[in-house]
């Protein structure tokens, strides 16, 4: 057995370097890397290509990269609640590339399990279709999409163990699984870290065959991106 474990989010990242292409798991602000993230912004790496649903919010998550001028390219689902990625998307300077969420989530998938490309109904008749190969099946529009990979995917769990088997919780099983298989070197930070064969077999979301470095975080804000309050 492999011992994966890494001390800390520092030496976890080691290796990242300008111009990489990074995934991050999560949505929103659920499910994603905090400390690795954190780690990233005292690294000062620039010209990132970042592959994530969106970029968090302007003072937490990839916000906190945005705002340090750290990424050259969001490739993405949606801008949420970020108006800085706004401002920067609209000014240009930030490139993007929108994609419907289910083709994102799709392309990460089929990066991960050896899938050159797909076709999908999803974004037919849009801009999202502009320059991509259209065929049709059963009658109906279907383009072309292509693979995603990272030089570093960079997941978010809830409990690890030191060969990089992990379990996520809840909502947090969203991009992170997919993701974890589409890396060249995939780091996970986990909630908790625990030893070999703690982990019922049953329950792995993600085998540590496909992670390389993993480490127990700390500190965990767990925020609310809108919280709402009902009426007394």
């Amino acid at each position: 057995m492999i011992d994966k474990v890494v001390s800390s989010a520092h030496h976890a990242l080691s290796g990242i370097k300008d111009g990489m292409t990074l995934m991050l798991g999560g949505f929103g602000i659920c499910g994603i890397p905090e400390n690795s993230i954190a780690e990233l912004v005292k690294m000062k790496t620039n010209g990132l290509t970042c592959i994530s649903n969106n970029a968090g919010v302007d003072d937490f998550g990839l916000g906190l990269l945005l705002k340090g001028k750290q990424i050259k390219k969001m490739i993405s689902s949606y801008v949420g609640e970020n108006e800085e990625f706004e401002r920067q998307m609209l000014s240009g300077e930030l490139e993007v590339d929108l994609i419907p969420q289910g083709s994102l989530a799709e392309r990460c998938r089929a990066g991960g399990a050896g899938i050159p490309a797909f076709f999908t109904p999803a974004g037919f008749g849009t801009e999202v279709a502009e320059g991509k190969e259209a065929r049709l099946f059963n009658g109906k529009p279907h383009i072309l999409e292509h693979a995603l990979h990272a030089d570093f995917a960079i997941v978010k769990a809830w409990k690890g163990d030191a060969a990089g088997n992990l379990i996520y919780k809840a909502t947090a099983k969203n991009f992170n699984p997919m993701m974890a298989m589409a890396g060249k070197i995939t780091v996970a930070e986990v909630e908790e870290l625990l030893p070999v064969g703690a982990l019922d077999p049953n329950e792995i979301h993600t085998p540590g065959i496909f992670v390389q470095r993993i480490f127990q975080g700390e500190k965990y804000e767990k925020r609310i991106e809108q919280r709402t309050l009902r009426k007394t």
